[in-house]
């Protein structure tokens, strides 16, 4: 969800860029210069002196919190056991959260003293939870449990250690060999292997223990004697040498005192190894803790910060070993406390979320370090809220929390949960009946979410949402709200000011409200409009009918349930008299979808008012020069014509609004509209300003605007809403607002998803699974139910077969996904695993009748439930009550792929041929891997990490112990770091100018800022790091441009998932960047790992994939690895004539690749055949002129040199002239570089032809500019234009978001070319 809403924001953004008069980028770049100078935080250094530790320094910026050196001592080394401690200045105690530049006498160089300070009760129940943290700080369990934001990455179990620890140490044995599945071909006949998903590294495989036990001891809390000695609490310890320790916590520190299991003596022992840490006092009673834990500590501090700092969003791994499950009382005492991990932390317990969020948005925001300091708090609060949201919905689910309403049946129950308020997503009450029951209510929670993402876009002052999580968990849908003030004490009825509770019977209106949401609507094309309530009388609103308003008892004004904010999508609803178009129609519109509440998508509205406009601007500038050719014109009769002709004009308006941009350039229209308003303003003539009012007018007309005088398209969401009664149903402002809602309907079919297809066409959008497939056909505007529609139409593009794959995939998935939502409701906790499993066999086992083990203590329930069963009234069960039924046993393959046959059709109008899913394989070449983690993702399942076996007709696949876990998939909206993304276009603009260095320090500047906003962890700093990795790696700094990208893998791993396609991306840039850090079998292993993973997720078939082995042949040839090298190069040779066509360039550069290396194994004829394909495409590209073709002619001539003198040896010892047999061909293996010039071309990265002279020259002068910043002279700015000019004529697209490969721009060359691109 997040990608889509980040891509969405944006569209947003840039509309209200443009809103804002296109003042654009060059206000912004000023007005941001000035602000920046004011917050430059300064780095210093200071010294720090712990007990036992010798002096070290730190580095601290005057931004940092005195909490944050805290933090840092806490991780560091030598001084991780501390947690109870002050630092002090001087004698002074430092404030923990005072700035510290606001600490009088802190300078560089200043000493800063650890001092221990005592106990108290919470204090060493923290130090306790640290060292248990300490202890399990390198195993994996939280990141297979998806807990406190841990997270799997194994890049440095890829590469076998730090790459950049390797750059020291050159000793890099090239073993080249790639692992069997890998190979070009072999996933055709056999499954991808899951294991090598989740690589072990050595270290991993040897488990570490420092002890067997540490636990809270039973004889907590000390008795009141006790607590007058300081006893704060008592531990339990059992040591590896097998001996047990009772522990005591008092204010002075820990030491072991006289008890035992069955003797309560809370004396000291003798010796008492009295410590002021625990970690100290285990290091003297046990001497395999001292060793272990010493190793555990190089382990920990060994890994890269970027594998330990939690994520902001929690990932979940949907597959995971059967872990061991150890005794470990905290997490136990946290499982069962409603408190939330740490929170304990905060006064006051609880936390009010509604405060909090409503709070952090009334934030000042006038310069930047404010908007900092609110963006900051608005994710850190969020975040905070989704993770307390999803373990609410959770233990909802789990039957832990007990509901508000505890008489109603349990669909209807609504629960509490630390000030979270949780219902369910089934029509309570018949609330939905007219509008689809149960189905709309299902998706009701996730329009009412796109509503509240938009209006917290918007981010108007004084209008107020609700902290919103959509929560999918076990089958049920559940939403998380955060609490509106006072509203629990009234009833609904009373509370409501605005909207209507009841879809528009009674209606009430509000002026506060009227204004906040005009304000607001103006932005997202809402209008206002009058609505009729029961009572006949005319109400008006600013939104839909049942967007409410309450005023909470904070005084706020909040709005809720806006599942409507958008217009209605008629292409999904039969309305009685409404006829759709011709085009509409002939796609088999209107289709009757399973719920009413279908709304367009704020992407579209967006895209739909754009083009309305240029519609527009154009229509007038046509009638304008009309209008001046006909006042040349002095007779009457031409006039007459012309005018005939202009009502034609506007007739075909509206038919062919497209045909017109042809016939005009955009600017010339803009132009000539603006001399028009000039004209006016001047005040030229009375009949001139009548003329041009009547053109504005016919202008208006033709593109369907609500008012005759200005351009004006704004929608009303009520319109086809069943039980809403407009005033004016047959006035024409009333039809003119319901033609604009299918005319938007319309776009969507005619303009968007053509568009969605050309994208694809022109790999600007090459989607690699059902996630992104999404992501892209979102950013367009289209909802998901139209994938139907689209994979027909994809269906007749041969070149896009990779996407027709991937959509049929997720068609048929999200079909199975909506069965197994039903499937699992009111399953008996008992048979869950079974129940997934027997599922996921009907699903994918090649077995045709899998067998179902029910669980024991289900079958003897069941024959007792028997008899009572028969008298029972069975329709008041509720899907939340656990049944004891075991239909879900009764599920086959057969009539599962029946079910989602007819689910396909039924939801998104699509024809599944295939009659099993292993005849759907079959037909699209996909594997069962595939299928399985795609269904795994979208449901929430965590398989058993081991290699299954799918074609067994006797052996079922899956078995119980498969199915590991279940966890939640989470819907909710994600706060933008606005400054920095302004920062971030404008540093994307420079480059896309040439400014390269300028691009750069703009961009390092957002990555600042994204920092500042979203903490160390966030999925738009991985983008923002490959972009430096990629600028670096252009100017020339290799070394600096592998740390930036070793830094975007880790993170891509982290927060977007190890196999998503963002981090296959990653990983191939890595790779080239190692590459040029002659690091060549590391790189490779970095192109098999993103090959594994690429295999894993779309399959062999797809563009992405040719890249990845146009890469990995070449390097391969560059360590003369022949053989294995023509195998990947003729793989993606194939791959690049299916989705570039036969006669592209790319394919051109394939046709070459394969050449050199047939050349180099000595055979010279395929290497001519294929170089001469490479030669015609470049004459009939390029022409014969074009140094293209002028190389690839020397290099025919060569080749065919060589195989003359090969064929005349040859027959000279075939005719018996020559005795001495075969002369050793001459092969010159390729250098690194014109291997590395060869792998920035298919990369897209073309450099400008610098000589070494140039080079030095600029060297130089970059160095001066360095010295001398600040001060420039004018001749040194123009010189520096000059060679920025030289050095970086750059960037033709560098787009980041749209992810593309391409070398459209430019010819491939294999030698540095005067011109050059980067690819995003």
């Amino acid at each position: 969800m997040t990608d889509e809403n980040k891509t969405a924001d944006n569209k947003e953004e840039e509309t209200q860029k443009d809103k804002d008069g296109g003042k654009g980028d060059e206000c912004n770049s000023c007005k941001n210069d000035q602000e920046v100078v004011f917050i430059q935080d300064l780095g210093f250094n200071v010294k720090v002196a712990a007990p036992g530790v010798e002096p070290f320094d730190i580095q601290v910026s005057s931004m940092e919190l005195v909490q944050e050196i805290h933090q840092l001592l806490m991780d560091r080394e030598d001084t991780c056991h501390r947690t109870c401690f002050s630092l002090q200045l001087e004698g002074t105690t430092l404030d923990n959260f005072a700035e510290l530049k606001t600490v009088e006498g802190l300078k560089e160089g200043s000493l800063i003293k650890v001092v221990e300070e005592p106990y108290t009760m919470r204090e060493a129940r923290i130090h306790v939870r640290h060292v248990r943290d300490l202890l399990k700080s390198v195993e994996p369990i939280d990141s297979y449990n998806g807990a406190d934001g841990a997270s799997l990455s194994f890049l440095n179990t890829v590469t076998a250690g730090d790459i950049m620890e390797k750059r020291r140490v050159r000793s890099d044995p090239v073993d080249c060999t790639p692992p069997d599945f890998i190979m070009p071909g072999y996933s055709q006949d056999k499954e991808l292997p899951l294991l090598p998903l989740h690589p072990v590294s050595k270290e991993q495989s040897t488990k570490l223990h420092c002890l067997k036990v540490l636990t809270p001891s039973g004889w907590n809390p000390p008795p009141g004697h006790r607590k007058l000695h300081g006893d704060l609490l008592y531990l339990q310890v059992v040591t590896m040498e097998d001996k047990h320790y009772h522990i005591t916590a008092s204010t002075r520190g820990f030491y072991v005192n006289h008890s035992t299991e069955e003797e309560f003596n809370p004396k000291p022992a003798n010796p008492s190894y009295l410590s002021h840490s625990l970690i100290e006092l285990l290091n003297q009673v046990s001497s395999s803790f001292k060793r272990n834990f010493a190793t555990l500590q190089k382990r920990r501090t060994s890994r890269h910060p970027y594998e330990r700092v939690p994520t902001p969003y929690q990932i979940y791994s949907w597959v995971g070993p059967q872990l061991d499950h150890n005794i470990d009382a905290i997490r136990a005492e946290d499982a069962f406390s409603s408190k939330l991990g740490y929170e304990e932390h905060i006064p006051g317990q609880t936390r009010d979320w509604n405060e909090e969020l409503q709070t952090t948005r009334e934030l000042p925001r006038k310069n930047l370090p404010e908007r900092l300091l609110r963006e900051r708090a608005i994710f850190k609060v969020h975040s905070d809220f989704v993770s307390a949201a999803t373990r609410g919905a959770m233990a909802v689910i789990d039957g832990n929390v007990m509901a508000i309403n505890p008489g109603e049946e349990a669909k209807m129950q609504m629960f509490i949960w630390n000030n979270i308020f949780f219902s369910l997503g089934f029509d309570v009450k018949d609330h939905y009946k007219d509008l689809g029951g149960d189905a709309a209510a299902y998706v009701a929670p996730r329009n009412d979410l796109q509503g509240v993402k938009v209006y917290n876009a918007v981010d108007l002052e004084g209008l107020f949402t609700l902290g919103t999580v959509v929560l999918d968990y076990r089958g049920y849908r559940v939403t998380a709200q955060s609490i509106i003030p006072g509203i629990l004490e009234r009833e609904q009825e009373q509370s409501v000011v605005y909207g209507s509770i009841d879809f528009g019977k009674t209606i009430v209106t509000h002026s506060k409200y009227l204004d906040l949401l005009q304000k607001a609507g103006n932005q997202l094309k809402i209008l206002p409009h009058k609505v009729v309530n029961d009572k006949g009388e005319e109400v008006e609103l600013c939104s839909s009918v049942e967007c409410k308003g309450i005023i909470g008892n904070d005084g706020r004004h909040y709005i809720l349930d806006l599942l409507r904010t958008f217009p209605p999508d008629v292409n999904f609803l039969k309305i009685e008299g409404v006829d759709l178009s011709k085009e509409a129609t002939a796609l088999g519109f209107p289709v009757e979808h399973r719920h009413k509440l279908s709304c367009l998508r704020q992407e579209l509205i967006d895209a739909f008012v754009e083009s309305r406009y240029m519609m527009f601007i154009k229509c007038a500038a046509v009638q304008l020069q009309q209008l001046t050719v006909k006042k040349q014109m002095t007779t009457d009769l031409p006039q007459i014509t012309a005018e005939k002709e202009k009502e034609k004009e506007k007739e075909n308006e509206k038919e062919k609004g497209k045909e017109k941009e042809g016939e005009m350039e955009e600017d010339e229209a803009k132009r000539i509209v603006e001399s028009m308003t000039d004209s006016i303003t001047s005040g030229e003539k009375q009949e001139m300003e009548d003329s041009t009012k009547e053109i504005v007018k016919k202008a208006a007309n033709a593109v369907g605007s609500l008012k005759d005088t200005e351009f004006d398209i704004r929608f009303n969401p009520d319109v086809f809403s069943p039980g809403v009664v407009h005033p004016d149903a047959n006035g024409d402002g009333y039809k003119k607002q319901c033609q604009l809602v299918k005319d938007a309907a319309d776009f969507l079919l005619t303009v968007q998803i053509p568009a969605f297809i050309r994208d694809c066409l022109d790999h600007n959008t090459a989607p690699m699974d059902g996630h992104t497939l999404a992501d892209a056909i979102h950013n367009r505007g289209i909802n998901i139910r139209y994938l139907g529609k689209i994979t027909g139409m994809i269906q007749k593009v041969p070149q896009l077969e990779y996407v027709h794959r991937i959509a049929c995939t997720e068609l048929v998935l999200r079909a199975s996904k909506h069965i197994f939502t039903q499937y699992l409701q009111g399953l008996d906790m008992l048979s869950i695993a079974c129940a997934v499993s027997h599922f996921l066999n009907c699903l994918l086992s090649g077995c045709p009748n899998p067998a179902v083990t029910v669980p024991d203590q289900l079958n003897s329930k069941r024959s007792r439930a028997r008899n009572k069963s028969k008298n029972s009234n069975k329709s008041k069960q509720s899907p939340l009550t656990p049944s004891d039924s075991i239909e879900w046993a009764t599920l086959t393959p057969k009539g599962l792929w029946q079910q989602i046959k007819k689910e396909c059709k039924a939801y998104f109008d699509w024809e599944l041929t295939a009659e099993s899913s292993d005849a759907f394989v079959e037909q699209f070449q996909i594997t069962k891997i595939m299928l399985l983690r795609s269904f795994c993702m979208k449901t929430g399942i965590q398989t058993l990490l081991r290699e299954y076996n799918f074609d067994s007709k006797q052996q079922q696949t899956f078995s119980d112990e498969d199915i590991v876990n279940m966890y939640p998939i989470v819907k909710h909206i994600s706060p933008r770091a606005t400054d920095a993304y302004n920062f971030y276009t404008t540093g994307q603009s420079k480059i896309q100018q040439g400014f390269l260095k300028d691009g750069y320090e703009l961009i390092s500047e957002a990555l600042n800022l994204l920092n500042n906003v979203y903490g160390a962890m966030h999925p738009e700093i991985a983008q923002c790091l490959r972009m430096l990795a990629r600028l670096n790696y252009i100017m020339g700094d290799h070394v600096e441009a592998l740390s930036c990208q070793q830094k975007a893998v880790l993170m891509s791993e982290r927060v977007n998932g190890l196999e998503h396609p963002y981090t296959i991306t990653e990983y191939t840039h890595l790779a080239l960047y190692c590459f040029a850090n002659t690091q060549v079998s590391t790189s490779l292993k970095l192109l098999y790992r993103a090959r594994y993973l690429a295999l894993l997720v779309c399959g062999e078939n797809h563009p992405e994939v040719a890249l990845i082995d146009s890469n990995i042949g070449l390097i391969l040839h560059a360590v003369g690895e022949y053989d294995i090298s023509l195998r990947f190069l003729e793989k993606a040779l194939a791959l690049n004539q299916k989705f570039h066509g036969a006669k592209t360039l790319k394919v051109a550069v394939s046709y070459h690749l394969v050449a050199r290396t047939q050349s180099c194994m000595g055979d010279f004829r395929s290497a001519l055949a294929n170089e001469k394909e490479t030669f015609t495409i470049y004459k009939t590209q390029l022409g014969e002129e074009h140094e293209k073709t002028k190389e690839s002619g020397e290099c025919l001539r060569h080749l065919t040199q060589q195989a003359v003198v090969l064929q005349k040896k040859m027959n000279d010892i075939y005719q018996g002239k020559s005795k001495t047999g075969l002369p050793p061909i001459q092969i010159q293996p390729p250098s690194m570089g014109s291997v590395l010039d060869m792998l920035n071309i298919i990369n897209g990265i073309l450099f400008v032809q610098i000589s070494q002279q140039d080079i030095e020259n600029f060297k130089k002068e970059y160095d001066m500019r360095q010295a001398t910043t600040g001060t420039k002279t004018l001749e040194q700015t123009k010189s520096d234009d000059s060679s920025k000019a030289d050095l970086k004529k750059v960037v033709e697209d560098l787009d980041d978001l749209t992810k593309s490969e391409d070398t459209k721009k430019s010819s491939p060359s294999p030698s540095p070319q005067p011109s050059t691109e980067v690819k995003s």
